[in-house]
Parts: structure tokens; sequence; C-alpha cells
């Protein structure tokens, strides 16, 4: 722990859902769902006028079109936040050279070694100028905790939200912990948390009652040990610059044993879908599915197929799941699942045709013929392939005579799409055949920089993301070893 409050943790707000309603004006002050639109979708994030109706981030989307109808729904578009996010970074490590990137919309950074005084007033200082700054670059907000160590960091990073900026005075931290949720503490998912429920323990102050011994008993030597220094407010881990990540997983506890293979086979689909969610985020792809299966027992095992190549791509990563469930046997009862992806790899376009073309060829071989196009994996295609009619809300386009705006909707036959840009007033709606000629897909347009906006950097566009069913970030992980 350190005598000052430090290190710095910085959350954008609502930040897939901002970035949309920056750069779309018709959308600014009305809810905003960002996430999968299909049947299996969930919402990746919900802005806040989204929230108000219910609506949360890893809530499969047809629940929040139940609580917010009149929301609008969104493919993500994560080159844009992406392009964002570097922005962002690029200011934090103004301010220092360790700064320890958590997603592309979170990271801590140690204000010590970059000079900053050791007072409080010094970082809360530096603390709100880097909240103008990111205002100023993005036309974004973002939420920021100062504190001695990174779990009251982050910590006060959420007492901030939304736009604001918290300090957590060292000494007082058991105090501020006591009456929180054991949730609250770094580590303590769902299933710790009903262990520790199950023994009476419910927040942070009861579970350093318990001490460190009984934690052991219930949580094994490491989690033990480690849980019980964090309810008493001790976080020594320091900020690390750059972590390159080797894998992104996600998993599941079941409070009651899952021994329907429907039921498990469905809960290996939606976990494969939050993990390429979280993979997106990343901005990562990966070449090895991984599945964690562990059994009524207590067992645990693991199996493994790689790709012929790196992918983002949910369909590639369900049927790769699918295929390794089919090889475990199940019927005694599963109490824990996990989808993982590993060898990862920076995200490139190319990789992922690449793949897909590789698999195509394959398929038709074993077919003796063409196969169906793979319209749903990619959303640009080859070179000196026909462009692809499939017009996903929120995606950006270009009208030979209207110019540049986003398909709102479409279905048959036709598209709507508003032409308006970041800078404009709100624009008008129009409609067009799917297969209209003068209309084709476009590029992110900077949030900050257009016409007459030249006082702040420009975000600028590289190319047009692949629209995909996102997952939530809460509830996944990152492993960096």
């Amino acid at each position: 722990m350190r005598r000052a409050p430090t290190i710095l943790h910085l959350d954008m707000d609502a930040f897939y859902a901002a970035a949309e309603q920056a750069a779309k004006p018709s959308l600014r002050g009305k809810p905003v769902v960002v996430g999968g639109i299909g049947p299996r979708g969930v919402v990746a994030t919900a802005s806040y006028e989204a929230r108000v109706f219910g609506v949360r981030s890893a809530m499969p989307t047809g629940q929040a079109r139940r609580l917010c109808p009149n929301a609008a729904y969104l493919s993500p578009r994560f080159t844009l936040y992406r392009q964002v996010s570097d922005t962002v970074m690029e200011l934090l490590r103004a301010l220092s050279p360790l700064v320890e990137p958590l997603s592309l919309d979170e990271a801590f950074v140690d204000l010590e070694a970059g000079g900053v005084p050791a007072e409080t007033a010094a970082v809360r200082a530096v603390g709100e100028q880097l909240r103008r700054d990111i205002r100023a670059a993005t036309g974004l907000t973002g939420s920021v905790g100062l504190a001695g160590a990174k779990m009251l960091a982050k910590i006060a990073s959420e007492a901030a939200k939304p736009d604001g900026l918290v300090v957590i005075e060292p000494g007082t931290e058991r105090e501020l912990l006591g009456p929180m949720p054991v949730r609250t503490l770094p580590g303590v998912g769902p299933a710790t948390a009903e262990t520790l429920r199950r023994a009476g323990i419910h927040t942070v102050a009861e579970t350093a009652e318990a001490g460190e011994a009984e934690l052991v008993r219930l949580l094994g030597k490491a989690h033990g040990t480690g849980l019980y220094a964090m309810a008493l407010g001790q976080d020594d881990r320091p900020v690390v610059a750059e972590r390159d990540a080797k894998s992104v997983s996600v998993e599941d506890t079941f409070e009651v044993d899952l021994t329907d293979r429907t039921r498990v086979r469905n809960e290996v689909l939606r976990l494969a879908d939050r993990c390429v969610g979280r993979l997106r985020a990343a901005g990562r792809s990966g070449r090895t599915v991984v599945i964690k299966v562990r059994n009524y027992d207590f067992s645990t095992l693991t199996r493994s197929e790689t790709l012929r190549g790196p992918t983002d791509d949910p369909a590639v990563v369900r049927e790769a799941a699918v295929r390794l469930l089919e090889t475990v046997d199940t019927t005694g009862g599963v109490r824990l699942l996990g989808v993982g992806v590993t060898g990862l790899a920076d995200f490139t376009q190319e990789d992922l045709f690449a793949q897909l073309a590789t698999e195509r060829e394959a398929e038709e071989q074993a077919a003796g013929g063409a196969a169906e196009p793979a319209e749903e994996a990619a959303g640009e295609p080859e070179a000196g392939v026909e462009l692809p009619r499939r017009w996903y809300p929120g995606l950006d386009v270009v009208h030979e005579e209207f110019g540049a705006g986003w398909v709102q909707g479409s279905g048959l036959g036709r598209v709507t799409v508003r032409f308006e840009t970041p800078w404009s007033a709100p624009g008008r709606v129009r409609t067009f055949t799917v297969d209209d000629p003068a209309l084709r897909p476009g590029e992110p347009l900077p949030l900050i920089g257009g016409p007459d906006q030249s006082s702040a950097p420009a975000i600028r566009p590289k190319s047009v993301s692949p629209a995909g069913e996102a997952e939530s970030e809460a509830g996944e992980e990152i492993s960096r070893r």
C-alpha cells in the first residue's frame, strides 16, 4: 500500500454506446444499446439512458428489447472503438511510462512513475486534467479513481461514475470497504460469493472478521490468503505496462448440476459468444479454442482444437467448442463450463478472410460442389468478390448523392439510412432497395476534427469492422502470464 493515492484507474463511461452517440447526433440523449442483434445476441454496452429501463451488459438482447423497445439497437463497430481507445491510451502514456490497459476502455496508471508529486492535491489535479483532455480529444467522458492500490483505485472509479473523480485517501480503506458486498473484491465471482454466503459471509467486513484460516479452509490457500489481504484493503500489485494477453476465457459455475445434454450445449454456445465478445473488445484474434468441463465430482477436463488460422468469428469459435464438447461425457452432471481462446494475435481482416477461404475450399471438396456463402462471418468481402447486401443497424454507409450516413434498419428488400455525421445536426432518413448501386459500406468518421472542428485531434478511420454479436465485459477474463 502506498502512502499517497498515486495509482489512477480510468474507466470510460458506457464506452461503446457513448461512442455511437458521439458519432450519431440523432441518438444523443436517447437510449442506445450496442451488442449482438440476432436471436442469440447479448448486450455489450447500454447507454445510461437505456440503463434507466433496466438494460444491462450481458443481458440477452431479446430481454433488453422488451425492457426498452424504443432504444436504438446497433451492431458494434470495433474499428471505431479501437481508434478512440488508441487516442485515450496516448493521453495516459503522456502521464506515465507505466500504463496497464485492461481493455479498450479501462486502464491503470502509475502516476508516481510519471513524476507526479505524492500529494493528494497534485494527483487530483492530474486526474481532473485527464478527464478534460479525454473530452476534448474524443468527445467522450471517463471516470477516474485515485488510491494507493489498484483494487481501491478501481473501486473509486466505479463510485465516480458517470463522468466523475473519486480519491480514496490511504488509511481510510477498511472503513470504506467494510459495508460493501464481498463481490466488490477482485477475484470474487459467483461461485466464490456463493461459497462465502453459505458460510454466512456477505460483506467485506465479514470477510475480514472471518479470518485468514477460515477463508483458506473455505477457498484454498492461495485464494483464501489473497482474499483476506484484499478484505483488509491490502493490495501491493504493481502497475504492469503493456501486459501481453496469452488467452481470453469465460466460464460459469451452475447452482444445480446440468444433466440435460441440450442445455449443456446451449451453455457452451453462449459462453463461446461471450468469449468472442471479449476477444474482439481486446482487438485480438486467436488460433486455439479450448473448453473446460468440471463434472459433478469436481473432476475437471479440458479439450482444445487448433484452427487453420487466427479468428475472432463467433461462428467458427462456436462450432469448434461444440465439436470439443462432443468428445466429453457429461451424463453424470456438469457444475462448471468454460470456453477460451489461446494463441492470440493482433486481429487482421486478412487473417479471417484467409481462414474462411480455406474452410470454404475444404467444405466444397467434401461436398463435391460449391458451399453457401459465409456472409454471416465477414463484414466486408475479399478482393474481387461482390459486396454482400447485408445491412446491419449502425453500419457506416456512403451514398453517391446523399453522402455519409448509417443504417437504421433493413428488411423486406429495403434499407433505411439516416444521413448525418458526428459534427452535423441530426440528419434526414431515406429508404433504398438493398441492392441500390449508389449505396455502399463506408468507414467510421472522426468523432472530433471534422469540418469546422479542427481544434481537437481527429480519430482517423482505417477500415470497416465486421458486425458481430458482441458480449459483456463483465465476468470475463483476459489471462496474461
